[in-house]
């Protein structure tokens, strides 16, 4: 009966250990204040749009670099293409 009891403890200690773990307690004190949530929803949301934005800039940018570097290595066909491609952009960025 005693081993059945310290059996017991321990997986009463592990399960409030696993859910202290996991924040659950911040979790449904979050859910009690509704506008808290909203604003740190908005918050993250705003966040992750300019972190997206400053990506595609930086990885736009660098595929732009590296075709400029392509068309100046005037190879036939792809040459003229990729020039091309640099002229659209360049004159879409002038806009």
């Amino acid at each position: 009966m005693e081993d059945r009891m310290n059996k017991m403890y321990e997986l009463t200690v592990w399960l409030a250990n696993e859910l202290e773990k996991s924040r659950i307690a911040d979790y449904t004190q979050l859910l009690h204040r509704p506008f808290r949530l909203i604003w740190l929803n908005l918050l993250s949301g705003t966040a992750r749009g300019v972190g997206y934005g400053i990506g595609l800039t930086l990885f736009g940018a660098t595929i732009i670099y590296l075709l400029q570097a392509l068309g100046a290595l005037n190879l036939p066909i792809i040459g003229d293409y990729i020039a091309d491609l640099v002229r659209i952009v360049q004159r879409q960025l002038q806009l």
